[in-house]
């Protein structure tokens, strides 16, 4: 089971000063800035998947995440030296898909077959995945004419036929990259059907969508209807879908890869799953900063708070947890010190005894990962992009590390 990391620009800065909290004068991010494949010495994935909604905007709507410069140089010098993929030490694939979420409220796809085949081709993907148009409703017992009603079969129809051109025009035109097509469906029966066609297209990769919002359970009972249909040695790839508990069960599904950024994500968006171990997660310790927090940057121009005040309970904050990294003080102090905080910056939630878990366990003195290795407490601390995407990478090195070890062991629980 091979895991792609969606790329959306997550990158640091090892230059970074985490007590005067300053980047080096000189830097410059695309060429000093690193990815997670360069900062941890085995790659947490197997390769990257990069959308060309995200890297080239769509057609009469905003721009993507790259600026200009980052685009034409991505088309310039090919997808594998603007990775860097053969940097780390691990070497690295990357496959490239439309970013079918952005467009979903879409009549169409914006973009047509020729448009991205030039993306994949022009930037030397080594997987590409055909236009697809995503259905995000899941109905097993809804009937053809309810499907027809609903638009979901036209949108399946659309898929097909966008797959069938993408795959005589890669064959036309002779690409160098591996093209994937997509099935979309409602239901187990509609899934399987829609990989049947692709494989009558020609198609020995095939990826599932749509499958990001369904129950795993559900995603199981569509695999177990497209895995009969399966031909010998077909590929199948998961999109948007990482449930590590399940991982063997999608494997003996026929599942050969996937994609996710939740391990990823989850170390700045979600409310308490910040921080991963191989046995449990933690919530990480929140320290915002007073001149990056809006709400409270807007509390101190009212004359709320006095900015004097925020910048010492953020110091003391710090401090505290510094102290406390290296044996000078105990978790109470500084649990007392994030509360004293937290009550002016936040004022609603309380989290000391989350914060009493974290600091107990001390998980990142446990973690063999560069990251935690190198920089102790300042992973777990929730405050700017630099700690943060380091978590963020750290979470993914033990996702991976999860995903290997059930797969070793086939075993779910």
């Amino acid at each position: 089971m091979r895991f792609f990391f969606p790329d959306s620009q997550d990158q640091v800065d090892p230059t970074f000063d985490f007590v005067t909290e300053e980047h080096d004068p000189f830097r410059v991010r695309q060429r000093d800035d690193l990815y997670a494949h360069e900062v941890l010495t085995g790659a947490p994935f197997d390769g990257l998947l990069v959308s060309k909604a995200i890297v080239d905007g769509q057609v009469g709507s905003s721009a993507g995440k790259y600026t200009v410069a980052q685009r034409h140089r991505l088309y310039r010098e090919g997808a594998r030296r603007f990775f860097r993929l053969d940097h780390g030490n691990t070497p690295l694939k990357i496959m490239g898909d439309c970013g079918a979420f952005s467009y979903v409220s879409e009549v169409e796809p914006p973009y047509t077959v020729n448009e991205v085949i030039d993306f994949y081709h022009g930037c030397g993907f080594d997987y590409g995945i055909s236009v697809d148009h995503v259905i995000f409703q899941y109905d097993p017992a809804a009937s053809s004419d309810e499907a027809e009603q609903k638009g979901w079969a036209k949108r399946q129809r659309i898929t097909l036929e966008l797959a069938e051109k993408f795959r005589d025009r890669c064959d036309a035109r002779g690409v160098t990259f591996t093209p994937y097509g997509v099935a979309q469906g409602w239901s187990p029966e509609s899934y399987a059907a829609a990989v049947e066609k692709l494989q009558d297209f020609g198609y020995r990769h095939i990826a599932l969508g749509g499958m990001v919002p369904l129950k795993s359970r559900d995603i199981l009972a569509c695999l177990a209807a497209v895995k009969p249909v399966l031909k010998d040695g077909m590929e199948v790839h998961l999109l948007g879908v990482s449930r590590c508990d399940d991982v063997p069960r999608f494997t003996e599904g026929g599942v050969t890869s996937f994609d996710s950024t939740s391990p990823f994500r989850q170390a700045f968006k979600d409310d308490r799953d910040n921080f991963y171990t191989p046995s449990r997660t933690y919530v990480a310790l929140r320290v915002p900063q007073v001149d990056g927090n809006a709400k409270l940057k807007a509390r101190i121009r009212s004359g709320e708070i006095g900015q004097g005040k925020a910048i010492e309970l953020e110091r003391k904050a710090l401090d505290q947890l510094r102290r406390f990294d290296k044996d000078d003080t105990d978790v109470e102090a500084v649990v007392e010190a994030l509360r004293e905080y937290s009550d002016l910056w936040d004022g609603k939630s309380d989290r000391s005894s989350q914060y009493r878990e974290t600091l107990t366990d001390r998980p990142w003195r446990d973690c063999s990962c560069d990251l935690c290795r190198k920089h102790g407490i300042e992973i777990a601390i929730f405050r700017g992009s630099e700690r943060n995407k380091r978590r963020g990478f750290h979470n993914l090195y033990v996702f991976e590390q999860q995903v290997r070890a059930r797969q070793a062991r086939k075993d779910p629980a």
